[in-house]
């Protein structure tokens, strides 16, 4: 009897406290942009499989962009990018990770996976593509409005001087653009991964016709 009461007692509490708020006042939908759809495209990943706009389809997609021999902000983002990984795991496939080489001419395959094994990543979930610079360029600034660009030289540490954003990019289940996170900024990667499982859980629907 007294833990039948005990339990009473719990749901006296739970009910109005976290229940009826809930189903009386439901989280706000977030409000996601469009920026459109990727361009067709077709890269390579540290794995050595193509990787093309379809390949990211049917999934939710979070992309950022690197290169190997970054000893500065790509560390740091890359991280980042395996807290997300390690954070939403519990959604499987259904969030999908890709860092893309903004130094393609040095990154071969054989880089980019044993970059990819310092992070942890896990290559059903996460992959790291490259491709000929003119690719690159035509699917991250064309594409993805994301500027990159290589000064020429080196910094001081010796490594190129290429600068690149810090922003992670959320792709939906269509292959459209649907928000940009400043990965300097922490509670917009907890905001990218909440947004990630809004669309996880409510897709867009199919193009009209389709």
């Amino acid at each position: 009897m007294l833990f039948v009461a005990l339990v009473v007692v719990i749901l006296l509490i739970i009910v109005p406290t976290v229940v009826v708020p809930t189903v009386l006042f439901p989280p706000a939908r977030p409000k996601l942009d469009d920026r459109g759809r990727l361009p067709e495209f077709a890269l390579t990943d540290h794995t050595g499989a193509t990787m093309t706009r379809a390949s990211l389809e049917g999934r939710v997609t979070i992309v950022n962009f690197i290169f190997t021999r970054c000893d500065t902000v790509c560390p740091v983002t890359s991280m980042k990018m395996r807290t997300v990984q390690d954070k939403t795991n519990d959604a499987g496939g259904d969030i999908k990770l890709v860092s893309i080489s903004v130094d393609p001419a040095h990154d071969t395959v054989d880089r980019l996976a044993a970059y990819a094994d310092r992070y942890r990543a896990d290559p059903t979930r996460w992959r790291f593509a490259r491709g000929d610079i003119a690719a690159v360029r035509e699917l991250v600034e064309r594409g993805m409005s994301i500027g990159f660009d290589d000064l020429g030289g080196t910094t001081p540490s010796g490594v190129p001087n290429i600068t690149h954003s810090g922003h992670f990019v959320l792709i939906d289940q269509r292959g459209h653009i649907r928000g940009y996170y400043d990965s300097d900024d922490w509670p917009r990667i907890e905001t990218l991964m909440k947004h990630a499982r809004y669309l996880v859980r409510r897709p867009p629907p199919p193009p009209a016709g389709s």
